[in-house]
């Protein structure tokens, strides 16, 4: 699997918030993407999903044009910005939820994803979460389908050392045939992770 960005400029309240992205990603590799809040992660992020279509350049997956035709990429999950869930719901129930829309991950894929991120047996309503259980679910959702893109937004956030070094275990063991990106202002947080790191600064890729 690859991804082409190829001169990719996107605005937002006419304010260009990216300008001439050009990338290749490939799959087998963990991609951090590291810049300050608002420099534009996010947004991009956004874009490789499909959420926001750009005001210039392409996205291609494996060749094909994402916005031409309206379509999401196949086999994509992601965490982006904070992960929003039912708030009378539980880790497993609000997963199992979301799990039926698809119908790929079954009761065991649920129960070891959040097994990775220490979340299992746990019985609170979201409502009750902290920040990290929270960012640790959200990393559980991307996890459980087994997608072949996986997009991590500052995924690492309020969560211990002990689980945040659990997950990169994981996703370093599992990148095979996958392409994972993770966004962060943190440049420590992932450069242990990552196969490649690429700065983003006011919209652009920093030389």
């Amino acid at each position: 699997m690859k991804i082409e960005i190829k001169n990719l400029s996107k605005e937002l309240d006419k304010n260009e918030i990216l300008t001439d992205i050009n990338l290749t990603m490939e799959s087998g590799k963990i991609y951090g993407l590291v810049g300050r809040n608002g420099s534009g992660k996010s947004v991009l992020l956004k874009c490789i999903c499909g959420f926001l279509p750009p005001t210039k350049g392409k996205i291609l997956v494996d060749k094909e044009d994402i916005f031409e035709k309206g379509k999401f990429p196949d086999s994509i999950a992601e965490m982006i910005e904070h992960p929003k869930y039912l708030p009378d719901l539980s880790a497993y129930d609000n997963l199992e939820l979301i799990a039926s829309i698809k119908k790929i991950a079954t009761e065991k894929d649920i129960e070891n994803a959040l097994e990775i991120v220490n979340l299992e047996n746990n019985k609170k309503q979201f409502k009750k979460f902290s920040l990290g259980m929270k960012q640790k679910l959200g990393i559980a959702q991307v996890i459980m389908e087994n997608p072949k893109i996986m997009i991590f937004d500052e995924p690492f956030n309020g969560i211990e050392d002990s689980t945040a070094e659990k997950i990169r275990e994981y996703l370093k063991k599992n990148k095979k045939n996958k392409i994972i990106i993770i966004a962060t202002h943190i440049k420590e947080d992932i450069e242990s992770l990552c196969d490649e790191i690429i700065e983003i600064k006011n919209g652009t890729i920093a030389k």
